[in-house]
């Protein structure tokens, strides 16, 4: 007989891919359509989005969903409706499939290469961007695993860990402990499905200051201005021995710079004046996330994209926890307790990040993200 924990219908951490004829969720009496993804996918959706309606069933089918209600229940923060928006999005390190290339024979299961919390503050003019470290230790919470069991979590974990732990609702669990704030949605995309995005946008113009040059990541770069590819985009949002520290927090730095690059360039795309690249846009896009239940289709995406489109580089304040280095593991960061306090507040109170949750962390230091600026 096999295992329950493998049908979705009793485990809600199953990822489900939605056909054609499968049942719709009724809609939400509010709407709630926000997103800014980790890497791209949150400005991808954003340039495909009005499109989707045209080829609906279709893409209907592409999008996979994670129900993150019913695994977590009523252990979260309260949903407070005060006209903002938090979504937890993460760039996930899976091996599988396509992405086996990125890790080293035999290698297994995924973590969260990268986790960002966006707050879009009331009027969907302006958001934070906060991103997580994912070497940072943490208290995890207990939580149910993908087969079924439960592990119990505990102090001194790292935050990645959450995802190979328990998936999206350990990630999304994690991050509403730590910060108090219930996020109201949930977007992923993996190595292969962002580099995808890259391509089916025609790259993205970066101006680098400085030869990049950095094996790990298989990317090569001389200074001056150029047009990455998905390949060479995944290979700066990786790299972090060629830059900064060579460490996770210069890495921090370079997503947030090549972020910003691709919201500047992502209304000169164009593609809402030709169809063909916008379905294709569209296809690539639905194929490549993975969102919670409340976004699992292209109406809820819709909307989503619609709410997101005013907002642009500009407009977004984007920092990095405040951390500082753990004496027993140089390797590894803490959260700086006051800061992080300030930080999870103000977000909470829909308020702007004060200038001093920075001051003192290892997160915003150093000049990597000087090193990648758009056209």
């Amino acid at each position: 007989m096999a295992d329950e924990s493998d049908d979705p219908a009793t485990n809600p951490l199953q990822r489900r891919r939605k056909g054609p004829g499968g049942r719709r969720r009724a809609p939400r009496a509010r709407s709630k359509a926000l997103v800014v993804t980790a890497w791209a996918a949150a400005s991808v959706v954003l340039a495909g989005g009005i499109g989707l309606g045209y080829v609906y069933f279709k893409l209907n089918g592409n999008i996979n969903g994670v129900d993150i209600n019913a695994a977590l229940g009523t252990d979260r923060p309260d949903d407070v409706d005060n006209g903002s928006m938090d979504i937890l999005v993460l760039g996930s390190d899976s091996r599988e499939g396509a992405n086996a290339e990125y890790g080293s024979a035999g290698q297994e299961g995924s973590r969260s290469d990268t986790a960002m919390v966006v707050h879009v503050y009331e009027g969907h003019k302006k958001a934070s961007v906060v991103s997580i470290p994912r070497d940072t230790l943490v208290t995890r919470p207990a939580c149910r695993t993908e087969a079924g069991t439960t592990d119990p979590g505990g102090p001194h974990q790292m935050f990645n860990e959450s995802y190979s732990v328990g998936g999206p609702a350990c990630a999304v669990k994690t991050v509403e402990k730590m910060s108090g704030i219930r996020m109201d949605h949930y977007l992923e995309v993996d190595f292969t499905g962002f580099k995808k995005l890259i391509d089916e946008l025609g790259g993205v113009e970066v101006t680098t200051e400085q030869a990049i040059s950095d094996p790990n990541s298989h990317l090569n770069l001389a200074a001056g201005t150029h047009r990455l590819d998905g390949e060479q985009s995944l290979g700066l949002v990786r790299t972090r021995h060629a830059v900064g520290d060579g460490g996770d927090l210069g890495r921090i730095q370079l997503q947030q710079a090549f972020i910003k690059a691709l919201l500047d360039q992502i209304k000169d795309v164009g593609v809402f004046s030709h169809p063909k690249k916008l379905y294709d846009l569209a296809d690539t896009a639905t194929k490549a996330v993975t969102t919670d239940s409340e976004l699992d289709d292209p109406k809820s995406l819709i909307g989503f994209a619609n709410s997101l489109k005013g907002i642009e580089s500009n407009d977004m304040n984007m920092v990095t926890l405040p951390v500082t280095y753990d004496p027993a593991d140089p390797n590894r960061v803490v959260p700086l307790v006051k800061q992080d306090k300030l930080l999870w507040a103000a977000l909470r109170s829909d308020q702007r990040i004060p200038a001093s949750v920075t001051k003192g962390s290892a997160g915003d230091k150093g000049g990597a993200g000087s090193v990648v600026s758009s056209r």
